[in-house]
């Protein structure tokens, strides 16, 4: 129901409609406080790149955050990563994120990130804590905020807006009539506007997320996904049916699809119950990274990796490392 309100579908946002105006009242004055200084903002030592939305719901920001910090460390670059940790419950904070760490104590996406890219991730709350928790251990040259953009305590050099190329702004009203968490006219202050599919308009950067390759949760065997047999496909994440949907589109065809909610803790009970020994429960890297420790042998994940058109993923890189050497200028 909530996906036919903000998509435009239903009349019924218009109910909604006086929490969005006190919704967008109270972004407008605490941005505003920010800007004037009557709220204090913390500054980092080094550059500080915000990857988020104007949405709720999954746009494709882990992705990003991945290819970016992939991207700096093969050119020699020392990468930290932030997050608040959304769905974790650490016992203090911040919580700087090692092997062992739990989804469970700092969420899901911090935990992907820090197990795909091995660079240095903390989380808290408060994202100027997870910043100094990184730099008190790691000699650092950038740090990539996942999410945040509406953080304004944390003072940012770059800006990162990921829009969803298919559900784009829904009807364009603030939450909780619409997906808004900012009004469209935010896109303007911003240095780049990566688009997750569909076609990109104006100075939107065109990305995709490719994956042709699954990997069993218990075996780490690998294989192309389109072998998997009586596939039955489960996700947890901001719009399930994109990944059902890119399944579809690889030639794959699903005995069954479960969508759950974004961030949702799994059990092995409730996901072993969703098919049958003969069959494959396919899900996303995300969901997979809740179940390691309990996962079955016919559990395998699709792992997927942003590719961005070359003219704009070389704009975004370039103007980054420009921060950081113009950084490093100043600190000599």
């Amino acid at each position: 129901m909530i996906e036919r309100i903000w998509s435009g579908k239903s009349w019924l946002y218009v109910l909604l409609l006086p929490l969005s105006f006190l919704y967008g009242l109270i972004a407008i004055i605490r941005h505003s406080a920010y800007k004037v200084g009557l709220s204090r903002s913390w500054k980092a030592p080094i550059p500080v790149v915000v990857v988020g939305n104007l949405t709720a719901g999954g746009n494709g920001k882990t992705p990003v955050v991945i290819w970016l910090v992939e991207s700096l460390v093969k050119e020699g670059y020392r990468v930290g990563v932030v997050s608040r940790g959304y769905g974790g419950k650490a016992e203090s904070y911040p919580l700087v994120l090692d092997e062992n760490t739990s989804t469970t104590a700092a969420g899901d996406e911090p935990v992907l990130i820090y197990h795909r890219t091995k660079a240095p991730v903390a989380v808290a709350p408060k994202r100027s804590d997870a910043v100094k928790a990184l730099l008190a251990v790691h000699e650092l040259d950038v740090v990539i905020t996942d999410d945040g953009l509406q953080h304004y305590a944390l003072q940012r050099d770059y800006e990162i807006v990921v829009i969803d190329g298919q559900r784009r702004f829904g009807n364009g009203w603030w939450l909780p009539a619409g997906p808004m968490r900012e009004r469209a006219g935010r896109l303007n202050s911003v240095n780049a506007l990566i688009v997750n599919g569909g076609q990109p308009e104006g100075r939107e950067v065109l990305m995709t997320l490719e994956g042709d390759t699954a990997v069993n949760i218990v075996t780490s065997e690998n294989q192309p996904v389109t072998q998997l047999q009586s596939v039955v496909a489960m996700a947890g994440i901001g719009h399930p049916p994109r990944f059902f949907a890119s399944l579809e589109h690889k030639g794959l065809t699903l005995m069954n699809t479960h969508a759950f909610a974004d961030h949702q803790d799994y059990e092995q009970k409730q996901l072993a119950a969703l098919v049958k020994p003969t069959q494959s429960l396919l899900m996303t890297e995300k969901d997979a990274i809740k179940c390691r420790s309990f996962a079955q042998p016919n559990w395998w994940f699709l792992p997927v990796k942003a590719q961005l058109s070359s003219n704009g993923e070389q704009k975004i890189l370039s103007e980054i490392k420009k921060l950081i050497t113009n950084n490093k200028n100043a600190c000599h």
